[in-house]
């Protein structure tokens, strides 16, 4: 998807980048609270270190 498009789908589906990066740090919290054994925990960090990167690239658009 191209940044404009993106944008447009930010601002469409949520408001602002700002909204989308208040929705993205509740699930980056939502996985500290997982049940043991759900998921390697080498993975569990992947996923929060890429949602934590869109976070911040959200917050600097």
């Amino acid at each position: 998807m191209d940044p404009k498009t993106f944008s447009e789908w930010i601002v469409d589906t949520y408001a602002s980048p700002e909204e989308l990066a208040k929705i993205l740090d509740y699930g980056i919290e939502m996985l500290f609270y997982l049940e043991e054994d759900a998921f390697d925990r080498k993975e569990v960090q992947q996923v929060v270190a890429a949602m934590r990167g869109i976070v911040v690239g959200l917050r600097n658009q």
